[in-house]
């Protein structure tokens, strides 16, 4: 499989090589192409396939998404969960989008476009005009879904083509912001419990055509808690592990179970770890900074771009890419931007390379009390699975 390249770089195994990155596979094997995938397989096509990512033929699918499980993580713990690393063998990985952060790739799923086009292109992200932030996952601001990501879902062009699409999640994430940008158009179903789940999503499925969504984030919070080297992050894959097991037991030989995650992890010691707080420098000409620890939105004061670039990448050094806006896009981070969209981005971005963080422990707190982390492009964050059974 050939991933995404940018100009003037080569090829990986996954992504384009940027050195020590892994740029995203955008309409070859990346988490936005698996609906469309899916869809092709079912008999539904809704578009050109991914060139990269062809499922086999099946009246019914089962799509679980397991929140921060990167496919390097589950090689490296592979012991600790058998049956899905099991299904490893002969399955290439694909690649979460740009940040590889939750809200991105979930809305890349459900949307099956780049974030550069859905518009949720980070966990915090300012709202154009003002000095406010959207976080995505809470939806804190008064900000309209459906105008803040306009485009039909998958799912809304699957249930106008015949197909039962479902999504089987907690019950407070019905009507969430999120869940009406990402997902809106399946039928939703509460599940908080995995007996409730696994149950729903043996019923959900056994309409043809169908495709069920069915999402567990108990291993991203574990990670981001404890650490993915920690006892507790490895007991919680053993769990997800006999989870997805069960599932695939539960579910009739003629459904198709396809096991994704939306992004990968990476520890943070603390002394990989700079506060912008304490950092007056690294605070000049920036009005406003957003993303997370390990990818940075800094909304820069009207021609404060140049010296903010240059103090930046100064303090950081190798330890991260600092790019202008123009520069990430030209790299194809977000894929396509809309030119709504492209005021969401920062006017410089921070991507950060190996354990590194940038952290605001004024402005985000949490952030302080976090081991696990992710938004960059590392290929422990960006590569993601894709398991069939």
């Amino acid at each position: 499989m050939s991933g995404f390249v940018a100009p003037g770089e080569t090829g990986g195994t996954t992504g384009a090589a940027t050195g020590d990155f892994c740029a995203p596979a955008y309409g070859e094997r990346s988490l936005g192409d698996i609906v469309p995938a899916v869809a092709r397989a079912i008999g539904s096509p809704l578009g050109p396939a991914p060139s990269g990512l062809v499922l086999p033929d099946a009246g019914s699918y089962v799509v679980f998404l397991i929140d921060g499980m990167g496919a390097r993580l589950l090689r490296r713990y592979a012991d600790t969960a058998p049956y899905l690393s099991s299904l490893l063998v002969g399955s290439a990985p694909a690649t979460a989008g740009v940040p590889s952060t939750t809200s991105t790739s979930l809305t890349s799923l459900g949307t099956g476009l780049a974030p550069g086009d859905h518009g949720l292109v980070g966990f915090t992200t300012r709202v154009p005009g003002t000095d406010e932030l959207l976080n995505a996952l809470l939806w804190d601001v008064d900000i309209d879904p459906l105008q803040w990501q306009p485009h039909q879902t998958t799912f809304t062009a699957l249930q106008n083509a015949g197909v039962r699409v479902s999504v089987v999640n907690k019950r407070e994430f019905d009507g969430s912001g999120l869940t009406v940008a990402a997902h809106r158009g399946a039928d939703y179903v509460g599940a908080d419990r995995v007996g409730e789940r696994i149950a729903a999503v043996v019923a959900a499925s056994a309409a043809r055509p169908s495709l069920t969504y069915v999402y567990d984030g108990d291993l991203d919070w574990t990670g981001h808690r404890w650490g993915v080297a920690s006892t507790e992050w490895l007991q919680q894959l053993a769990m997800i592990d006999h989870e997805a097991e069960q599932l695939r037991d539960a579910l009739p030989a003629d459904r198709r179970l396809v096991v994704v995650a939306d992004h990968g992890m990476v520890d943070v010691p603390a002394a990989s770890r700079v506060d912008v707080s304490e950092q007056d420098h690294l605070r000049a000409g920036v009005a406003l900074l957003g993303g997370e620890a390990r990818f940075r939105h800094l909304y820069c004061v009207a021609g404060a771009v140049p010296d903010v670039i240059d103090t930046w990448r100064s303090e950081l050094g190798g330890r991260a890419e600092v790019l202008t806006r123009a520069e990430a896009i030209g790299r194809g981070w977000f894929g396509h931007v809309d030119p709504s969209v492209l005021p969401r981005i920062g006017d410089v971005v921070v991507a950060c390379r190996d354990d590194f963080a940038v952290l605001s422990t004024e402005t985000f707190p949490y952030e302080a009390r976090l081991i696990g982390m992710h938004g960059s492009l590392t290929h422990d964050e960006m590569e993601i699975p894709v398991l069939v059974d």
